[in-house]
């Protein structure tokens, strides 16, 4: 038997330098996005408006994403890639302006403006998330798309991590504008390293649409694959009711007493978890049994949830989020493989911004809801009831999608 071998999609340059800007793209913007939280929550004191984070973010990524996948499958998915760079780098130099200093602009209007940008920013991730999603299976063959799913998750919960532990400890060592400024400076590198990668043709459609059915191609491939749609699905519920990151600001000032620095690693846990367990699986990849292993830890990322809720130790609610990410790389990797050995090249686009509508949704729609139900149940028992709907969740897909249950690959 031929052993496989667990690095080989990195050995392909245009792979590397594609991942290389993903990275320090994703440092930067995890970097700013954990300062932003802390300082609206110490501002504001309110839990309510770092849901609103997520959700201004969110409504217009939605609406946007449907149209970017479009362009993605019809435009150079290159092109737009990097101009959404830029323009991503943009809207956090703005948003470092805004709360610099004594946040003199916050205290006159408020987070409005914040929510503002950060939806223009939602509109722009519209773009550019089909367009990174369609890019990746050109650079490398079709028989390396579970090895390229893994690092890429590696690379992104790699930055994760890095972005908000170093975010949290710069900021609380220095001052917002050297935090933000630091964070832009690495989003303007993230492109010229982009300008590295070789430009591919985007594939021809397969046939000849109306804008109608070229829009809606994505949802209708998505909704005919039970598979595919159970994979993405399971994930959607499981973090909108499961995520607890959205509260994270308060149980580090509340609840922990660990101020930036401390949020900043707490932020951090769940991709540190994602990392090691995206280490494990480059070297045993969860496909062979994707269905019973998604489950399993989509079961895993459910309890851990719960366990947090609980926490009153630093340590202990460090380990529950790690064991968060670890679960969820498990999730990423699966969903990743299912979508790129299942789509055909020509509806790459309008397939990941389904996929990415199903992302937004539970990340950014989950904040708000975090925020709204700590509102109104209280921080912890909200948090609690989020993982207990993970579970439930996790019980209905296995009794009403035998085909995601069953799958192997």
């Amino acid at each position: 038997m031929v052993k496989k071998d667990a690095y080989a999609a990195l050995r392909i340059a245009a792979f590397r330098d594609f991942q290389l800007s993903r990275f320090m793209l994703t440092f930067a913007v995890q970097m700013a996005e954990t300062i932003i939280a802390w300082k609206i929550y110490e501002l504001t004191h309110d839990k309510l408006a770092l849901g609103l984070l997520g959700l201004s973010e969110a409504l217009p990524f939605i609406v946007t994403s449907i149209y970017g996948g479009h362009a993605a499958d019809l435009f150079n998915r290159y092109k737009i890639a990097r101009r959404t760079i830029l323009g991503i780098a943009i809207c956090f130099s703005l948003i470092g302006i805004i709360l610099s200093g004594e946040a003199t602009l916050f205290k006159l209007y408020g987070p409005l403006p914040i929510y503002i940008i950060i939806g223009i920013s939602g509109i722009i991730r519209g773009f550019m998330a089909p367009s990174y999603q369609s890019i990746f299976p050109q650079l490398i063959p079709r028989e390396l798309y579970s090895n390229a799913a893994t690092w890429g998750s590696n690379t992104w919960q790699t930055a994760a991590v890095l972005g908000p532990a170093l975010g949290g400890i710069i900021y609380g060592l220095t001052n917002v504008e050297f935090a933000f400024s630091l964070a832009v400076v690495l989003m303007v590198i993230s492109f010229f390293v982009f300008l590295r990668v070789p430009i591919q043709e985007t594939p021809p459609k397969e046939k000849v649409e109306t804008l109608y059915q070229s829009l809606t191609a994505g949802l209708r491939f998505v909704f005919n694959k039970q598979e595919m749609l159970s994979a993405i699905s399971l994930d959607l519920f499981a973090v909108l009711f499961g995520g607890a990151v959205a509260l994270l600001p308060v149980f580090a000032h509340d609840i922990l007493y660990v101020g930036p620095e401390g949020l900043g690693i707490l932020r951090a846990s769940p991709f540190l978890g994602s990392v090691v367990m995206g280490f494990f699986l480059a070297h045993n990849s969860p496909t062979q049994n994707a269905g019973k292993n998604l489950l399993i830890a989509v079961t895993g990322f459910g309890l851990a949830t719960i366990g947090f809720a609980l926490s009153e130790s630093f340590a202990l609610s460090f380990s529950m989020l790690f064991l968060t990410g670890a679960f969820d790389n498990v999730s990423v990797v699966i969903r990743q493989t299912i979508l790129q050995t299942m789509t055909p090249d020509s509806m790459r686009g309008r397939v990941s911004a389904v996929n990415q509508i199903f992302i937004a949704s539970s990340n950014e729609i989950g904040a708000f809801e975090s925020g709204l139900a700590a509102k109104l149940m209280g921080t912890v028992p909200s948090v609690i009831f989020g993982g207990c709907m993970t579970l439930l969740v996790v019980t209905g897909t296995f009794v009403l999608a035998p085909k995601m249950r069953k799958l192997k690959m």
